[in-house]
């Protein structure tokens, strides 16, 4: 009988023990349940987008993937300088896989740059931005040189030439002056790097950009326009009285001056001889407006009749616009700068 009850007891014992076991383990999965729910949870709250206070829950943040641009139809050559710039500051929607083309418009002062950029500008896909380069901090360096070109070829640059996102031709008018001769061999690879094509534009007659140099020159302090000085006019009246200026020639210097001058312009050609270029001289563009069409050409941008309101300041022969035209003459005739004197033309 006492073996019986002791059989009983550890019976009862052995089944207490098993229940009490499976407890704890149930509690054990139970627990391990609600501490992976919580891990899960936690991961798909970073997933999903919160609402702001109006305590609406915003979408799953998916990227998808941008579909590559189709190769464009261009001979091999051509491909360095295809360009599909992704702005910072906005979004080129639908134009996002027209291609952009870089240029520069190396030029010198009083050349007729101004007036050559306005053509461009009227294009309904160019933006030249203009002389960034004549602000000194811009070009103090290669390394803030760098900079202003990134900003400018990326399309992030803003000035009244911006276009909109379908821009085809983006570039700036560059003097020689600022920071580009000095800087020529880091520029030259710059823009073979990046692909970027230029453009002289240059004048032959450099006797008549000499007068235009000077008489500018005057104009800053004497401010002939009611008070204000102009370096480019829009209309003939205004054109008319900046030209009453006749200005007086050191013919002691003037050879020195035409020499250093066709020397700086034979430097820049040979220093960027090996950049995809194209030569184009002031003359050839007032007496033929054809020429135009062969830059739009270069840059691979649709034909377009491409208009200017600017209005040329000094106009007829040479010797009516300089006071001592008897010492110009008698100074370069016999010079290899004779031909500056009868070199002529009118538009």
């Amino acid at each position: 009988m006492a073996d019986d009850l002791s059989s009983i007891a550890k019976d009862v014992f052995l089944g207490k023990g098993l229940k009490n076991t499976t407890l704890i383990w149930r509690m054990v999965v139970l627990t391990l349940a609600m501490v992976s729910g919580v891990y899960i949870c936690s991961i798909c709250l970073k997933q999903i987008g919160i609402g702001t206070a109006t305590g609406k829950i915003g979408f799953l943040d998916i990227k998808v993937l941008e579909k590559p641009c189709p190769e464009p139809n261009i001979e091999p050559w051509e491909i360095p300088y295809v360009h599909y710039p992704k702005p910072k500051t906005y979004s080129r929607e639908e134009c996002s896989c027209n291609p952009v083309r870089y240029f520069a418009i190396l030029s010198m002062q009083r050349s007729g740059s101004g007036w050559f950029e306005t053509f461009m500008n009227s294009h309904a896909n160019i933006s030249s931005n203009g002389e960034i380069f004549s602000v000194k901090v811009r070009r103090s360096n290669m390394s803030t040189i760098t900079e202003t070109l990134d900003t400018i070829y990326n399309l992030d640059w803003v000035s009244s030439a911006s276009k909109n996102e379908c821009t085809a031709a983006v570039g700036l008018k560059w003097m020689l002056n600022q920071g580009l001769m000095q800087n020529h061999e880091q520029i030259a690879e710059y823009f073979r790097i990046h692909g970027v094509s230029v453009i002289f534009l240059f004048r032959r007659n450099l006797l008549r950009r000499m007068i235009s140099v000077i008489a500018n020159e005057y104009d800053r302090n004497a401010k002939s326009l009611n008070g204000t000085h102009k370096s480019h006019v829009h209309s003939p009246k205004e054109a008319q009285i900046l030209a009453q200026y006749k200005p007086k020639l050191n013919s002691s210097t003037l050879i020195h001056n035409l020499k250093q001058v066709s020397d700086t312009t034979k430097k820049a050609l040979e220093y960027f001889k090996s950049t995809r270029h194209i030569l184009v001289y002031y003359e050839d563009v007032v007496k033929n407006r054809t020429k135009l069409m062969d830059i739009q050409d270069f840059l691979k941008v649709p034909h377009m009749e491409l208009k200017t309101r600017q209005v040329k300041i000094h106009k007829g022969t040479l010797s009516s616009q300089v006071e001592n035209w008897n010492d110009v003459e008698k100074a370069l005739t016999g010079t290899p700068y004779e031909n500056y004197l009868h070199e002529d033309y009118r538009r």
